[in-house]
């Protein structure tokens, strides 16, 4: 007997503005499709449906950089553009080619209510099976893990289109009032605000301990973490009496946006952060730290476990998945000539982002564009020359364990590992930056232990163009790419994709809270946290818990710009954070809307004279990146607009 899962007839179905298509395939079913009674009858099917329902949370890796394209769409990863054949449209938006009827992979409009309907249903048809062993807690606990996964949905729907309709209910496919309009920004966040607040009380803070099995499934600081990046997003200026969308309104006359600035915004998303954190500490959540012998943290391993610790043994994770493709991503950063594809670079900007070893910033600005750095003569940084002695840190990360001649696993008299970070040789843009810079950045003749050489990015040479598998401005990305892992093995060690850390939740709660109470000494507290396990100069007087001299901030602006500055470099390639930053602070027109360097990806000589146009370490314009006003919020495909007349469309996106 022919059998069709109804998840299968759920999903296959279009979103809200079409569900009457879905009321003509249920009339129209065979006698043997399998009912939703044989469906929660059944303890694997119910199972089965409800992980359905967890599906569309998006994969942290190439998830989030291919098909939603939030990785791709800010500066800090650079998906070469000649993947266009194979990545679609994300690579489209990059460079302006951005319409009404472009396809979005991450196809939120459609995908998101399809899982939402889905959560409906299991809430209404779900009961005991006894015989089975699906008790009421069982029931209970599948029913809030459906209404965290509803108030999730609808938030990434939010948070991308501005404004979107909104159902109570698993609606009737036939209900000729499905045409409801899209509900106003700030009133949908106090819906979902409201939801979580309350399943937050009813969702355990963790599963741990009953079973791994049950791990990435939703909790309490799941709930609280979702929040109180919600409401962090609500209280910044895109969304907070934001004079461009005057008289901007949805079919039914109200603002879609608030024209008022409101300061309390602020203050709810602080106090939001804060009871996250609270929560978080109280079930053991902290940040990873890893130490040297003499009990000294080491930036270097501990910023690297962040995103390597196992699920279940990473304090830090707050919301993760599971299954992620990673081993895709991974083979995407491994330099062509080492079996990989080559081609996930890093910006030039976030090149430059990164202080040097004493907290001091490299480049202060730009003349005119980012091929024209002014650079802070004291910070003892240069783009000349080529170091002549090796940049040696105490620290167990081991980079350059199969260099011929290099120090390696050398131990001090402290005790400690001392391992090499850059070789003599080195481009000096590349010597004496902090820890975090080294985890992140891939350049032209870096050791590459997994292919037992350095890199060789020159253009003919094996890494190198010209190719699409090549990194397009002389940089690949190391973030997120373990040392253990050899991609022409197949070798991947297992990690989890993290989408919510306590990391950010700390960056969150400094930021909101120095918007609405500026000198709370909370402030640098939990900025610091994050500085002083990354291993650079805290912010005050005196000297910090590492032995540096503090650095001093004075008023609230130097603070915010020191907030925006650590959240750019902590929380860069992860979860589409920078673009989303970008977007809330009102700076993606600026930031995006230029051309972009790196190296020079058509260099064939390891010279830096900007004279010689073989010189391949030379600030190189490679792309023209274009990014409008109306782009700060994603298109309702417009076959949407011609069949529902109470949608509108995002803003600008008419003209």
């Amino acid at each position: 007997m022919k059998k069709m899962n109804l998840l299968k007839y759920i999903l296959v179905c279009s979103g809200v503005a079409a569900f009457s298509g879905c009321a003509d395939y249920l009339d129209n079913a065979p006698d043997d499709t399998l009912t939703m009674e044989m469906v929660f009858n059944d303890k694997t099917r119910t199972e089965d449906w409800l992980s359905g329902i967890y599906n569309k949370i998006p994969d942290p890796y190439t998830g989030l950089l291919k098909d939603y394209g939030y990785d791709s769409m800010g500066d800090d990863l650079d998906p070469s553009q000649r993947y266009y054949q194979w990545w679609g449209n994300s690579l489209n938006f990059i460079i302006g080619q951005w319409f009404t009827d472009s396809d979005w992979k991450g196809n939120l409009w459609n995908e998101c209510p399809q899982r939402i309907r889905s959560a409906y249903l299991l809430i209404d048809n779900i009961h005991t099976i006894p015989g089975q062993g699906v008790l009421e807690d069982d029931i209970e606990r599948m029913k809030n893990e459906s209404r965290f996964l509803i108030a999730y949905y609808y938030w990434l729907m939010l948070e991308a289109y501005g404004s979107v309709p909104y159902f109570s209910k698993a609606v009737d496919p036939s209900d000729p009032d499905l045409m409801i309009g899209q509900m106003p920004f700030d009133d949908m966040v106090n819906l979902l605000d409201s939801s979580l607040v309350d399943l937050s009380q009813k969702l355990p803070a963790s599963w741990l301990n009953e079973s791994t099995q049950y791990y990435g499934r939703a909790t309490s600081i799941m709930c609280l973490a979702v929040r109180a990046r919600m409401l962090l997003f609500a209280a910044s200026p895109l969304v907070n009496g934001n004079p461009w969308y005057q008289g901007f309104k949805n079919s039914d006359g109200r603002d879609r946006f608030s024209q008022t600035y409101d300061p309390n915004k602020w203050k709810r998303a602080a106090d939001a952060c804060k009871e996250l954190i609270d929560a978080a500490h109280a079930a053991g959540h902290d940040l990873v730290r890893e130490y040297n012998a003499d009990g000294s943290i080491d930036p270097f391993m501990s910023c690297y476990n962040v995103n390597f610790l196992r699920g279940d043994l990473n304090p830090e994770a707050l919301f993760v998945r599971p299954d992620c493709n990673f081993s895709e991503y991974e083979g995407l950063s491994t330099p062509r000539g080492a079996s990989g594809n080559g081609g996930l670079g890093v910006y030039q900007t976030l090149v430059d982002a990164f202080s040097m070893q004493d907290g001091s910033l490299p480049i202060t600005g730009y003349k005119g564009s980012y091929g024209s750095p002014i650079i802070n003569p004291e910070s003892g940084y240069t783009e000349k020359g080529f170091s002549t002695q090796k940049d040696i840190r105490k620290t167990k990360y081991n980079l350059y364990r199969e260099c011929p001649g290099a120090t390696v696993d050398s131990v001090g008299a402290d005790g400690c590992t001392y391992n090499q970070v850059a070789a003599a040789g080195t481009y000096n843009m590349y010597v004496g930056r902090e820890p975090r810079f080294y985890l992140t950045v891939m350049w032209n003749r870096q050791w590459y232990h997994q292919a037992d050489r350095e890199t060789l990015f020159l253009s003919g040479e094996i890494d190198g163009g010209p190719s699409h598998d090549a990194p397009q401005n002389g940089y690949l990305n190391r973030k997120r790419v373990s040392l253990e892992q050899n991609n022409r093995d197949g070798i991947h060690p297992y990690r989890p994709g993290i989408l919510y850390r306590l990391g950010e939740a700390y960056l969150n709660y400094a930021e909101a809270l120095n918007e609405c109470d500026p000198g709370n000494p909370d402030i640098l507290k939990y900025l610091n946290l994050i500085r002083e396990r990354a291993g650079v100069p805290q912010y005050g007087n005196g000297t910090d818990s590492n032995g540096f001299q503090m650095i001093q901030l004075n008023g609230q602006d130097e603070v915010r710009n020191a907030i925006h500055h650590e959240r750019r470099v902590e929380l860069c390639c992860e979860a589409g954070l920078r673009y989303f930053d970008l977007r809330r602070w009102k700076e993606a027109e600026e930031v995006l809307n230029q051309p972009m360097f790196g190296m020079n990806f058509s260099g064939t000589e390891l010279s830096d004279d900007p004279n010689n146009p073989n010189a391949f370490y030379k600030r190189t314009q490679y792309i023209q990146r274009v990014y409008k006003r109306q782009y700060y919020w994603y298109p309702i495909h417009q076959p949407e607009i011609d069949k529902d007349p109470t949608l509108v469309q995002a803003p600008f996106w008419d003209k």
